[in-house]
């Protein structure tokens, strides 16, 4: 299943997220920054949405904080503003896959999570399978020195 971080200051949102998508996913949340973070630490979590205005850490300043030691999961960032400053820093700073706006269409919500989860997986899988050729490539390169030498 596929495992969904919500991040927001208000809890009535975190409320609803959780109540909305429950049944479609694994939905932990958390009202800060902070609690986002002891949640990366302490669970495989494949899909981050945050939302951009928070106090003490925005958005995009928590995408930003976890990219060193947290790449892997895929980052949305939520707001209820229209800022395309916020837009560009997403991109750029936080390396945010979507920026999604308050009130949010749960279908869309739904269809972006899968496919940023869909994202996730290709990526994982393309590791994978570049780690499987790096080995095969080494054992080809010592089978070819044996045969040289004999």
């Amino acid at each position: 299943m596929i495992t969904v971080l919500y991040i927001d200051d208000e809890p009535h949102n975190l409320v609803a997220f959780k109540a909305s998508f429950r049944r479609n996913f694994n939905v932990l949340t958390a009202e800060s920054a902070e609690e986002g973070r002891n949640i990366l630490e302490n669970n495989i979590v494949h899909i981050i949405l945050s939302d951009q205005r928070m106090p003490k850490m925005s958005g995009i300043e928590f995408f930003e904080s976890i990219l060193e030691k947290h790449p892997d999961p895929i980052r949305i960032l939520i707001t209820g503003f229209t800022d395309i400053n916020a837009v560009i820093d997403a991109i750029n700073r936080g390396q945010v896959y979507k920026y999604l706006t308050k009130p949010w269409n749960e279908n869309d919500v739904k269809n972006f999570i899968e496919k940023a989860y869909e994202v996730y997986r290709l990526r994982k899988e393309n590791i994978e399978l570049t780690n499987q050729l790096i080995d095969v490539n080494q054992k080809l390169e010592f089978i070819a020195r044996q045969s040289l030498l004999s």
